[in-house]
C-alpha cells in the first residue's frame, strides 16, 4: 500500500477487495485495527469506521476480544438474505434436485453489459441450469457471473452445486436490486418449466455489486403457482 494517509473509504474498499478475491476467506480472522493502522498509514479510529461499515453490510462479522472475521455467509443490513433455492425446496418438504444445462465463459450481449453497466463489451461466465422440487420444474435459472469480481467462477463448473449456492460462499456483495415481475413464458422457458409457451410466469431478477463493481445478473422464473415469502 501506499505510504500517504489513507481514508476510512481507501481503507474499506481494499478490504473489501480482499474478501471479494478471496485473499481473506470466509470465516478468516483479519488483521486487528492496530496491524491495519500501521499497513494503511492511517489513524485507528479511521481503520475502525471502515471495519464498522463493513460489518454493518454483513460482510465482516465482529465481537469484542474475539476480533473480526469474514463472514461465512455475508447479507446485506437491509435484512432481505439471498435464498437459496435448495433450502427453499427442502423447507417445504420437497425433494431437491439440480439439473445443469449450460456453462460457458462468452461475449455478454450488449443488453446484459447494459443492465450490469459494463462500458465495453466482456466475457463473463453464463451458467444456465433448473431447480426441481419432488422431481417438478421448479425455477429455471440464467445467470451471469463477472470474473472480474469472481475469479474462481471461471474455473467452477456447477456439474454438482447450482451457481445461486456457489456465489453465497464465494462473493460477498455490499449492493443488490431487486426486481420481480409477471411475464410470459418463452418457447424455451415453457418447455423447461413444463407449461405451454405464453403461460404466465412468475420472474425474479437480481443483480449484486462489491462496491461498484458488478457481480452477478440473474433471471429466475417459476410457473405462476410460485409464491415468494420473506421474514422481516
Amino acid at each position: 500500500m501506499s505510504t500517504e494517509r489513507a481514508s476510512f473509504r481507501t481503507i474499506r474498499d481494499e478490504m473489501s477487495r480482499r474478501i471479494a478475491e478471496r485473499i481473506w476467506l470466509p470465516g478468516a480472522l483479519i488483521p486487528g485495527e492496530e496491524a491495519l493502522a500501521r499497513e494503511f498509514g492511517a489513524a485507528r479510529a479511521t481503520v475502525n469506521r471502515a471495519l464498522q461499515e463493513l460489518a454493518r453490510a454483513g460482510v465482516l462479522e465482529r465481537k469484542r476480544r474475539a476480533g473480526t472475521r469474514v463472514a461465512l455467509h455475508p447479507v446485506r443490513e437491509a435484512r432481505f438474505i439471498i435464498p437459496r433455492v435448495r433450502q427453499e425446496i427442502e423447507a417445504r418438504g420437497s425433494e431437491y434436485r439440480y439439473q445443469l444445462l449450460s456453462c460457458e465463459e462468452e461475449l455478454a450481449p450488449e443488453v446484459i453489459c447494459a443492465r450490469l453497466s459494463l462500458r465495453t463489451a466482456s466475457m463473463l461466465v453464463h451458467v444456465r441450469c433448473l431447480h426441481l422440487a419432488d422431481r417438478v420444474p421448479y425455477q429455471f435459472e440464467d445467470r451471469w457471473i463477472n470474473p472480474q469480481v469472481v475469479p474462481d467462477a471461471k474455473f467452477a463448473t456447477f456439474r454438482d452445486m447450482g451457481p445461486n449456492e456457489w456465489l453465497v460462499g464465494h462473493a460477498p456483495f455490499s449492493n443488490a436490486e431487486f426486481t420481480f415481475m409477471a411475464a410470459a413464458a418463452s418457447d424455451e422457458e415453457a418447455g423447461l418449466l413444463q407449461i405451454r409457451p405464453g403461460d404466465p410466469v412468475f420472474v425474479g431478477e437480481r443483480i449484486t455489486w462489491m462496491r461498484a463493481e458488478p457481480i452477478t445478473l440473474v433471471h429466475m422464473v417459476h410457473p405462476s403457482s410460485h409464491r415468494m415469502v420473506t421474514q422481516l
